[in-house]
């Protein structure tokens, strides 16, 4: 009876149902080039880092390197394991994540922040 509990347990939580936009596969560290542009004040990394969190439906971005931080990005599900947020209204707004790989073009209000990195 306990082994069959646990196969009915271990199904359920495998669900098809189970949205990966919808729980932290994509939260965590990755590392790469960061960059950062807001008039003369420029600042990069080639070795540096991008903390990815969730608080919600929003997702904040943590740079190393003394680089300010993105906060609150919403995204829409592409395919299975990736998030985009592609805005070009008030400046361009490319962000896109999967498991592995995270590629940042966000320019507002003359500020850049950019990034190439791995997990």
């Amino acid at each position: 009876m306990i082994c069959l509990s646990l196969v009915a347990f271990s199904c359920a939580s495998c669900s098809k149902n189970d949205d990966p936009a919808d729980n932290d596969l994509f939260v965590g560290t990755y590392k790469g080039k960061i960059s950062y542009l807001d008039g003369e004040t420029k600042k990069s990394a080639d070795n540096g880092s991008v903390t990815v969190l969730k608080a919600g439906k929003d997702y904040y971005f943590r740079f190393s390197d003394g680089i300010p931080d993105l906060k609150g990005v919403k995204f829409k599900k592409e395919g299975d394991h990736t998030l985009v947020n592609i805005d070009l209204q008030d400046g361009v707004k490319i962000i896109k994540i999967n498991a592995s790989s995270l590629n940042i073009l966000y320019t507002t209000d003359g500020k850049t922040w950019t990034a190439n990195a791995k997990r």
